[in-house]
């Protein structure tokens, strides 16, 4: 087992209440001088000791230590080890409900991010078909014969916007995303259509909605994360005029 496997069983590893075949492979993992796993042990050693001694002592009235005794057939007065060993066992189970709370909450908190992620990529796909499937929606391609920069298609529609669906955009480095521009005639400035990012494999898809009243060309440069006014970093200019 590797040290992301291990993290939340050094508790009750710490405690002694684990299987031997659990214990054997943190011994052999320990063993291997791990100073990640080394360091969560004292931190559960740690944690051990401020609960056992946070632990108020509580005295039961005296009707009740005879009433659970003799539900034991046990004729005593003393609580003694019945008290002490409830208090251990009371221990063991509150430190099993927090790793498996603490294990129950990094789940639900991943699934919940896989779910908006998936929502999200599926407005934008039916978003792109509904752009798709209108009559005056114009194609237009870039990149066509070049092997290395990216290329792809570009939709150009009067009333609903631009869609970029491209491959081969190169992975950028933290801090960098990709922008596109609309450029509307031939004198005029670049103006931001959005950032954008691109798949693991490459592929993009980026959607500027609403009208477009004059187009000429469409551009993608490389910018800090936040965007720019204007482009930095060219990498691509794709002309659409009379598209």
């Amino acid at each position: 087992m590797n040290c992301d496997e291990l993290q939340d069983a050094f508790e009750l590893y710490a405690l002694g209440v684990l299987e031997d075949e659990e214990r054997g492979e943190i011994d052999t993992h320990l063993a291997r001088g791990c100073e990640t796993c080394q360091g969560r042990l004292r931190e559960a050693l740690a944690l051990n000791a401020l609960m056992l001694s946070s632990t108020p002592a509580t005295v039961p009235p005296a009707r009740l230590k005879r009433r659970v005794l003799a539900s034991f057939g046990i004729e005593r007065s003393g609580w003694g080890w019945l008290g002490a060993f409830a208090a251990a066992l009371m221990l063991m189970l509150a430190l099993w409900l927090s790793v498996q709370e603490r294990r129950r909450a990094s789940e639900l908190a991943e699934a919940r991010r896989e779910a908006i992620q998936i929502g999200a990529d599926r407005d934008r796909l039916l978003q792109a078909f509904a752009f798709l499937n209108q009559p005056e929606t114009k194609q237009v391609v870039f990149g066509a014969g070049q092997p290395q920069p990216p290329h792809g298609n570009i939709f150009v529609n009067p009333s609903s916007g631009v869609l970029l669906i491209g491959a081969n955009f190169p992975a950028l480095p933290s801090g960098k995303t990709y922008e596109m521009w609309v450029i509307p005639t031939k004198t005029s400035s670049p103006r931001p259509a959005g950032l954008f990012q691109p798949t693991a494999q490459g592929g993009a898809m980026h959607i500027l909605n609403g009208p477009i009243d004059s187009l000429y060309a469409v551009a993608v440069s490389i910018e800090p994360e936040g965007g720019s006014q204007s482009p930095t970093q060219v990498i691509l200019v794709a002309p659409v005029s009379g598209a």
